[in-house]
């Protein structure tokens, strides 16, 4: 009797056709875990809240400085010039003196004045003396009303040449005209001074003047009567207020031009040193934090990323009010607001977080 023919073959294409059909339902069947309607356990457990640092932080009341660069000048600073021509007879103030108001700086000689003057007092006693003759022959009818009136101009001339005269003789006196330092003389005794000419200066230093001027970004906060400290290289420091404030902008700088009335009882010599003008502004109420944690969002504006009610992360835009190199004043943050000190970083508005208080208040605003 003759055996199948199947089990001729040798046992190792037996193995190779099982081993064949096995790939083949595999490959037909697939892995069963991709069509389960559940995912497995570790699938289904979502990441762990990222771990940040927060800190409560509230609204104080601040006071901002408006810092503006510029110079101090005193108040009242005149060139003292000449009236009348003259040679220096005397300097009864000496240079660098301080005067009263209305005190003789300066004494010059013109030896014709005196006898012009004279002679021109009595023409008008001449002048006086025929008019009160012309008027009594004109109520008499003598004289004609024309002859009347050339007295009367005659008069009026005289007096007004004993005026002229007087001022002049004045001019050769010249007095403070306000009190101060006698800053400069420049003339000495015996020179001849020419009208117009400059032959010392004056200067107020009990008050000085602060001039800067403010960028058109800066200048809307600045109103006359605010208070003003300024601040100089050597140390020195004046207060004052803010006394004016420019309508309209220089054309080249587009700046505006302010100025700051400052007290200096201690008459310190400081006209004309630089300063740093410090303004205070209006009172605001701020948050105060760290430089380090402001970001822009996606619309360029500043912000702050903190912890709303519900745990998650928010970002604020805020404004900035004043900065410096420790800390930011901002303004828009709600009353009491979270604000993430460490971590900000690695999170995103909307995601929930792990909130640990910052241990060292001062030490987490990074």
């Amino acid at each position: 009797m003759r055996q199948p023919r199947f089990s001729r073959l040798p046992f190792s294409y037996v193995l190779a056709s099982l081993l064949l059909l096995a790939l083949a339902l595999w490959l037909v069947l697939g892995d069963f875990n991709a069509f389960r309607s559940e995912a497995p356990a570790d699938a289904a457990s979502e990441p762990a809240p990222t771990r940040v640092e927060t800190r409560q932080i509230k609204r104080m009341e601040y006071t901002p400085v408006q810092v503006v660069q510029g110079e101090l000048e005193a108040v009242r600073d005149v060139a003292l010039r000449a009236s009348v021509e003259g040679f220096v007879q005397d300097k009864p103030v000496k240079q660098g003196e301080r005067v009263s108001q209305g005190e003789t700086l300066l004494v010059l000689d013109n030896d014709a004045l005196p006898e012009r003057l004279k002679e021109a007092r009595d023409n008008v006693e001449l002048a006086r003396s025929e008019l009160a003759g012309a008027e009594k022959l004109r109520r008499r009818e003598l004289i004609a009303k024309t002859e009347l009136l050339r007295r009367r101009a005659a008069l009026s001339q005289g007096i007004a040449e004993v005026a002229r005269l007087e001022k002049q003789q004045a001019d050769t006196r010249p007095k403070a005209p306000f009190a101060g330092r006698l800053d400069r003389v420049s003339v000495d005794l015996g020179e001849l001074v020419q009208p117009g000419e400059e032959w010392g200066r004056l200067i107020a230093d009990d008050t000085l003047k602060g001039i800067g001027w403010v960028s058109q970004q800066d200048v809307g906060p600045l109103e006359e009567g605010q208070r003003v400290t300024a601040r100089l290289l050597s140390g020195h420091a004046l207060e004052g207020t803010l006394t004016h404030v420019a309508s309209r902008a220089e054309d080249d700088t587009r700046s505006f031009y302010m100025e700051a009335t400052l007290a200096n009882p201690e008459r310190q010599r400081l006209a004309g040193a630089s300063a740093e003008l410090s303004v205070e502004l209006p009172p605001r109420r701020v948050h105060a934090l760290s430089p380090a944690l402001l970001r822009l969002n996606d619309s360029g504006e500043l912000s702050v990323r903190h912890l709303g009610d519900d745990g998650r992360v928010r970002q604020t835009a805020v404004e900035l009010v004043s900065a410096d190199t420790d800390r930011a004043y901002v303004a828009g943050l709600p009353e009491s607001t979270r604000l993430i000190t460490l971590g900000a970083g690695l999170v995103a508005p909307g995601d929930p977080v792990k909130a640990v208080p910052a241990g060292d208040a001062a030490g987490s605003d990074r």
